[in-house]
């Protein structure tokens, strides 16, 4: 997916305004996304992080969900839309980039980046900045000790509801998402099979359908945000101990389960990355249909405004609404 984003990191290095990494010089990237070539003479070795399983599938090789080793040469952070995800990247890079390496930072408008600016700044980094392509780049040398700026940015774990652990820049990270509880308030309570979590995000749903269903066979979690689903291991693990799961880092649009299932329940998204995209929730309900064992069941909840009966009515032999609120709709369907 190519941002304007994307060419305003870039533009630094197009203009000499910092250096070009030279061959054998790494090069650490953070929120990294295809689209956009890097200038010809960029020779360093890009290292790309990202997390989002649908936008990690483009990048290729030398990709990885997560950051890992230290001492690199540069830096590269692509800014979200998430305060608390953009100063995490910044304090990751800050961790693992070496004394004295560049760091350039990006984003638009609507990514924070002007904020993100000013908090650098207050932490005292001595940086430069540009606009260019709707969006601003910044870039420094990262300083002798930044540990202060570290410990700054960084964002640490905290809990939902006193039992859920989460962090900044996964969905719903700070409460419990409404939608998800409408649906969790209509999941069955003698369910005893196997069971789908389609975009399980921290794990909740999972969570209260072992909690309602005590004889749930297994659940399989689903979640194309890796960070998300590592905290979902951590709440099903501390709240389900003996529940068996299995989880798949997974995008449900390009990668079906391979299995066949007895339930799917899910909140799935409406937005992919950076743009809105009703029609993510319809892939899913196609990919649903075909996860699901013959008199199967989907349970999922929408947005009120969101059409997905048809597609339902399309793809399964019953389909109906359970509930709905001044919001939300539960729907349910079976194959």
């Amino acid at each position: 997916m190519s941002r304007d984003a994307l060419k305003t990191l870039f533009h630094p290095f197009a203009t000499d305004a910092v250096p070009m990494p030279g061959e054998g010089e790494r090069v650490l990237f953070l929120g990294a996304e295809a689209g956009h070539a890097k200038p010809s003479d960029f020779l360093g070795d890009i290292t790309a992080v990202q997390p989002f399983r649908p936008l990690f599938r483009a990048l290729g090789d030398n990709a990885f969900p997560e950051a890992d080793g230290d001492d690199y040469d540069f830096g590269l952070v692509l800014c979200g839309k998430h305060r608390g995800e953009n100063e995490n990247r910044v304090a990751e890079v800050l961790a693992r980039v070496k004394v004295g390496g560049i760091v350039v930072i990006a984003g638009g408008k609507e990514d924070g980046i002007q904020s993100l600016r000013t908090t650098l700044l207050k932490l005292g980094i001595i940086l430069d900045y540009a606009p260019k392509y709707h969006g601003v780049a910044i870039w420094f040398g990262r300083p002798e000790d930044a540990s202060s700026s570290i410990k700054a940015l960084r964002k640490t774990a905290g809990m939902v509801e006193g039992r859920f652990e989460t962090i900044p820049g996964i969905f719903s990270h700070d409460h419990v998402d409404p939608g998800s509880e409408l649906l969790a308030s209509r999941l069955p309570t003698d369910f005893d099979g196997n069971a789908a979590d389609f975009g399980a995000g921290w794990g909740y749903l999972s969570v209260m359908l072992a909690e309602k269903s005590r004889r749930t066979n297994r659940i399989d979690l689903f979640e194309a945000d890796w960070q998300a689903l590592e905290f979902a291991k951590r709440n099903v693990a501390g709240n389900c101990p003996d529940l068996a799961t299995r989880f798949f880092w997974q995008d449900l649009g390009a990668e079906p389960p391979k299995e066949k299932y007895d339930l799917v329940i899910m909140n799935p998204p409406f937005h992919e990355a950076q743009a809105a995209d009703p029609e993510l929730g319809k892939t899913m309900i196609r990919t649903a249909a075909s996860s699901l064992r013959s008199g199967g069941q989907l349970l999922m909840v929408a947005n009120r405004g969101l059409t997905y009966e048809p597609v339902l009515a399309e793809a399964f032999r019953e389909s109906g609404e359970t509930c709905r609120n001044s919001k939300f709709k539960v729907l349910w369907a079976k194959k």
